[in-house]
């Protein structure tokens, strides 16, 4: 019941996740090695926000970007949605297609950057980024690949961490200045946009998984008029 598309032809080619990756390589491998160093990275549980902020909405065609080992993917594919998922990691992506055939459920895989897949402009319901590592850049590619994706009604559907965009950089070589960050897209929003929620809220965290002590988030809702 699942299928995987390579980045290069999201509409038609079928490839196992690990073929056609279109991106950094150096990204896919730090992806990929933090995937291989634990059976389970995260929860398995769908994000909090993810659930809160769909209830309301009729299921159409959703990307889930940095989809990770899947568990927002198949929650939205029960719940009657048209997925595609989006992941560097390939190592996460066998993972992810692993829990779609276990529950029964179809779910399109693409490996890539999101700023390096070809996907269809405009042709989202929900475009669902949950705590995305996006890296910044000077053109801000991510920021508007996350916009263009997003169709005509739809809505961008944004979370992260609350108060990780104002820390000092780690000595562990995580620095907050080289990712994209909530207000960044916010910035970018026209009168083409509607902004349904930006705000701070407290975090409904599932059981385990890494991120787990992250205790706010930041939501950005926002829909796409025309």
């Amino acid at each position: 019941m699942t299928d995987y598309i390579s980045a290069g032809s999201p509409a038609s080619d079928t490839s196992l996740p690990g073929d056609g990756y279109v991106g950094d390589p150096a990204v896919r491998a730090e992806w990929d090695n933090r995937y291989a160093d634990r059976q389970q990275l995260w929860s398995g549980q769908p994000n909090g926000a993810l659930v809160a902020e769909v209830a309301g909405l009729t299921p159409g065609r959703v990307l889930d970007v940095g989809c990770g080992e899947g568990a927002d993917a198949v929650w939205l594919a029960r719940g009657g949605w048209d997925v595609t998922a989006i992941e560097v990691s390939g190592v996460a992506l066998e993972r992810a297609a692993g829990h779609a055939r276990d529950a029964g459920v179809a779910v399109r895989w693409v490996h890539a950057a999101l700023t390096e897949a070809a996907l269809t402009p405009a042709s989202f319901d929900l475009v669902s980024a949950q705590y995305p590592a996006l890296l910044r850049t000077p053109d801000a590619a991510a920021e508007r690949a996350l916009l263009a994706a997003v169709a005509p009604g739809g809505v961008l559907l944004l979370v992260h961490h609350a108060g990780m965009d104002t820390q000092q950089a780690h000595d562990s070589g995580f620095d907050p200045a080289d990712y994209v960050w909530p207000s960044m897209v916010a910035a970018l929003l026209t009168d083409d946009w509607k902004v349904e929620v930006n705000e701070q809220r407290p975090r409904v965290a599932p059981d385990g998984g890494a991120g787990a002590h992250h205790t706010d988030d930041l939501v950005l809702r926002a829909r796409r008029l025309r």
